[in-house]
């Protein structure tokens, strides 16, 4: 897990060590848009309103450019902003938990909270991904 910088350096690890079990870069910045040697699986974290790191720059083209055959995930956040992972968001937390304990411990049981892909909502703006996960 990484944010901003640190969350291009999440998909640079990635990319780099394909032993990683999950990746999840939060508001990333890169200046690389494609990552088609990462087979980690990959939950990628943007947010509708940064200004930073803006989604349709960074965020979107980041899990785009992941291989369709790689476990991957994609949510924007609703009304937050780059900083939002550095705060208290249950959001953040509820996905990236399930993520993680799905892949590193391998529990099945947090793929309810993954698959079927969430629906928009007063925290999501968007979630994709694919489903159901391999293991």
């Amino acid at each position: 897990m990484g944010h901003s910088m640190g969350g291009g350096g999440t998909l640079e690890a990635a990319k780099s060590r394909p032993s990683l079990q999950a990746a999840i870069p939060l508001t990333p910045w890169n200046l690389d848009k494609s990552w088609p040697e990462v087979s980690t699986p990959t939950l990628v974290v943007g947010a509708d309103g940064d200004t930073i790191a803006p989604v349709a720059s960074h965020a979107e083209p980041f899990y785009s450019g992941l291989p369709s055959s790689t476990d991957r995930a994609y949510l924007e956040l609703n009304n937050a902003t780059h900083f939002s992972p550095n705060t208290s968001n249950t959001t953040i937390a509820k996905y990236s938990i399930s993520w993680l304990k799905r892949f590193i411990d391998d529990d099945t049981r947090y793929e309810q909270f993954l698959c079927p892909l969430p629906r928009p909502s007063l925290t999501i703006e968007e979630y994709r991904g694919n489903c159901p996960h391999g293991s």
